[in-house]
Formats: C-alpha cells, sequence, structure tokens
C-alpha cells in the first residue's frame, strides 16, 4: 500500500517555488520562538515537549512565521518519535495522534492564515505548505549524535529504516503537503530515508537536508558528494540541503551543492551560536548572524543557486521576515 494523495506530487514544491519567484521561504526556529512565549525544553522531547503540554503555542508561532512571511510552515515533530514518547509513558496510539496534531497544528494555522488574507484584494501571498519535520535517529537519542554521525556499531541501514518507518507513515497520512528530513549527519542515514521512500510509495514530494561542522562534510566526515550520489539516484527526494549549520558555511556549500546535483537546493541555518549538544545549552554567540546579515545574505544564497531559503536554531519570525522582504519582489 503506498501512502499519501496521489494528487501530490514533486510539482507541489515546485510550484511554490515558481509562485514565490523562483526562490521560496521556509520558516524560522520554532523551539527558539516557543522559548521565547515562556516553553521550557529541559527534556529530552524538546520542542516536542509542547505537543503535549502547550499545542495551542505551536500554532500560534506557526502564524507568527506565516505572518512573517513563511512559505513553507515546517511541523514541531523534529524531536516527535514514537519510542520518545513510549518511554514517556504514553501508548502508542497516543504517540501516534501526538504526530498528527503536529500536522493538524500547521495546517490549521495555514489554512486560518490563507482564509484571512484572501479577504484583501491586495495580498501578494502563496498558500504555504505544510512540511512534516522529521529528525535524525540522532535527535532521538539526544546525546548530540545528530553532530556526530557516528551510531556506533549496531546501527545498520535497516534498523535506521525501521526506526523512521512509522513516524514517516503516520505524518503522511495526517496530511502533510511534504517531508523534511533534518540534520542528517551521515550517508548512511539519507540511504535509509531515500529507500524508505521508496519502499512506501510515498506520494508527496520530500527534502533532505544535512548538517556540517566544517562547511565542507557532513558531520560523520563523509563528503557530500558521497551522500548526494545516493540521494540524486531518488526520484522522491525532491530537494536536497543543509539546516542548522553556521549560516556562514551556507553561500560555500550551495556552490558546492549547485555542482553535485540537479535537486532544488534548501538552505535554513542556524545564527551561528554554537550548540553544546551534551550539555544541552548555547554556547557564547561566534560567527553569529543577525537578521541584517541574514537580509544581505539571503540574495547572495538565491543567486548562487538556493531555491528554499530559511532559518534554523536561533532564529525568529524577524529573521523570516528581513529574508521574506528581499525575496519577494511585493511582499
Amino acid at each position: 500500500m503506498g501512502f499519501g494523495r496521489e494528487k501530490k506530487s514533486s510539482s507541489a514544491l515546485d510550484e511554490l517555488i515558481e509562485k514565490a519567484g523562483g526562490c521560496a521561504v521556509v520558516d524560522g526556529g520554532l523551539g527558539t520562538q516557543l522559548e521565547m512565549h515562556g516553553a521550557s525544553f529541559n527534556d529530552p522531547l524538546w520542542s516536542a515537549l509542547c505537543l503535549i503540554k502547550q499545542p495551542d503555542l505551536i500554532k500560534t508561532v506557526h502564524l507568527e512565521y506565516l505572518e512573517a512571511g513563511a512559505d513553507i510552515l515546517v511541523t514541531s515533530s523534529y524531536q516527535a518519535t514514537i519510542p520518545g514518547f513510549l518511554e514517556r509513558g504514553l501508548s502508542i496510539e497516543e504517540a501516534e495522534n501526538l504526530l498528527r496534531r503536529s500536522v493538524k497544528l500547521a495546517v490549521e494555522a495555514r489554512d486560518e492564515f490563507w482564509n484571512d488574507i484572501q479577504r484583501n484584494p491586495l495580498h501578494n501571498r502563496n498558500r504555504a505548505l505544510v512540511a512534516a519535520s522529521i529528525g535524525s535517529y540522532g535527535a532521538y537519542l539526544a546525546d548530540g549524535s545528530e553532530y556526530s554521525g557516528n551510531y556506533g556499531p549496531k546501527i545498520n541501514l535497516e534498523k535506521l529504516k525501521d526506526f523512521h518507518r512509522r513516524r514517516l507513515q503516520v505524518l503522511v497520512e495526517a496530511g502533510a503537503d511534504l517531508l523534511a528530513f533534518e540534520t542528517i549527519p551521515n550517508k548512511l542515514e539519507a540511504q535509509a530515508c531515500a529507500e524508505l521512500l521508496d519502499e512506501e510509495n510515498v506520494q508527496i514530494p520530500s527534502w533532505i537536508c544535512f548538517s556540517s561542522l566544517d562547511g565542507k562534510n557532513a558531520p560523520s566526515g563523509e563528503s557530500f558528494k558521497e551522500c548526494l550520489d545516493v540521494l540524486n539516484k531518488s526520484k522522491r527526494v525532491a530537494a536536497v540541503g543543509i539546516n542548522c549549520a553556521p549560516p556562514h558555511f551556507v553561500l560555500d556549500l550551495i556552490k558546492n551543492f549547485k555542482e553535485l546535483t540537479v535537486k532544488a537546493i534548501v538552505v535554513y541555518p542556524n545564527s551561528g551560536r554554537l550548540w553544546d549538544g551534551i550539555a544541552k545549552r548555547w554556547l557564547q554567540p561566534s560567527k553569529c548572524f543577525d537578521d541584517e546579515k541574514f537580509e544581505l545574505s539571503a540574495t547572495r544564497w538565491r543567486d548562487a543557486g538556493a531555491k528554499l531559503i530559511g532559518g534554523c536554531c536561533q532564529t525568529t519570525p524577524d529573521t523570516i521576515r528581513a529574508i521574506s522582504k528581499v525575496l519577494k519582489l511585493k511582499f
């Protein structure tokens, strides 16, 4: 049985990019903005904790990003995994319902916002797509391994596919417009995600994003050529790129990716602050970008070949507003 709605295809993403003038805007840091509203994430579930305790706050943040100009909302399911919820004492049914809730909250925000702006005859906006976030296996482990790619000798291709399978099925069935595999740290997990899309006959487009610690390779140390060679074989992967890497790496990475793939390139870096994955805290700013630097960089990233641009950790609706302002001629 194939999961997804047959009418959906990679053209849904292609059409959005075209309507956005060749480069669409992804939203910004969800956890960052939830924290600014008072949410606390001192928990292995991280922002997924809000799915249990403060779901309305998630919807509020989605609306803030839409108002800032986002064309794509990324759901609150990055750290939301069935094993993670089971470890908190929830049932499988409860865990799956929370995954569905992550999509429902984004869809509701999108639809409410779209209905409101359509009443304005001068609006120049696109109906946003909802991207269901699928964090890496390392994100579930919450031990910093999404930034190293070191999963140990016991983790193989089939185990990674089994880990991701049911979450993927639930998120697609819940009505997401596309899938966003995020902070993938190595070739093995990228391959697992791509093969899983085929095995499940997923009919909605996907992107697969890596992080990078050095601006040249995946966190595992594998070259992006090795990683993208695997993904270039997949017709179901519509876009590839980088998320939650420092923004000063992004321009060179786009240029590198342009030489390695014909797929659309998506980039949504963090602010440049360093994250201590073991201590679970942000370190002092290194080469930290403010909103003005994001505004200046967004056009450079677009001109270098990026088709989707947004922000990750420590970016806010103000960041997305700055990016949207320069990428959209009439925003």
